[in-house]
């Protein structure tokens, strides 16, 4: 479904991702991990065409998208739910997803989205993302603050959006919970790669942990 290949991006003059590459397969949960400042959100951001490039590619289903603008990349099936949810508070839920594609019943479609819980919102957040019907979603800290009971559900609703056939990105601080959902894995460090492969094999890379992650999990 995506190919990258050898990303260097930032901002402006500022290089923030230096050389990764990796392969995401379609129908499948694909992990960005590593610790604050790591390059993970502006991989996500080059992603969908929000940050500058620099050098290397990016393929969709084999098309470079490289230098598209971030517009023409929704068209082509690409979602984000941006860290912070970034909602517009003042909107209803409904106008919300409106905004997000086209209006469908919602759940309260009437509340105010500010008004909403921590993991409501975060809820509201991926279904205005999945009101475009993409083939590929971008999930930006999707565990950031919010209670464990809220950060199950959102991940539930991932895995099976998956089984649906979606294929999705998820950059998670929550190293442990996003092994447990994770098809495969990369690292990042001070904006280069660390560690590539199957969520197994970084289970089983407990020096990979306690070095790039700051965790022994």
């Amino acid at each position: 479904m995506l190919k990258i290949e050898h990303l260097n991006c930032g901002y402006g003059s500022v290089h923030a991702v230096h050389d990764v590459s990796f392969d995401v397969p379609a129908g499948s949960i694909f992990a960005l991990l590593g610790p604050n400042g790591a390059g993970k959100t502006s991989t996500i951001m080059a992603i969908m065409g929000h940050i500058d490039i620099h050098g290397g590619r990016i393929l969709l289903e084999n098309a470079d998208i490289t230098y598209r603008p971030a517009v023409e990349r929704v068209s082509l099936g690409i979602s984000l739910v941006p860290e912070g949810r970034q909602l517009f508070s003042d909107l209803s839920v409904e106008e919300n997803l409106t905004i997000g594609g086209y209006a469908r019943p919602a759940e309260r479609r009437g509340q105010l989205a500010g008004s909403l819980s921590g993991g409501e919102q975060q809820m509201l957040a991926i279904g205005r993302a999945i009101m475009a019907e993409p083939r590929l979603l971008l999930v930006d800290e999707l565990s950031l603050g919010l209670m464990p009971k809220m950060v199950d559900i959102c991940l539930d609703v991932l895995m099976q959006l998956k089984r649906e056939g979606l294929t999705i990105v998820l950059v998670e601080q929550n190293t442990a919970r996003a092994l447990e959902v994770a098809d495969q894995v990369c690292v990042l460090s001070s904006g280069a790669q660390v560690f590539k492969g199957t969520s197994a094999e970084a289970k089983s890379a407990g020096s990979l942990f306690a070095t790039f992650l700051g965790t022994t999990e």
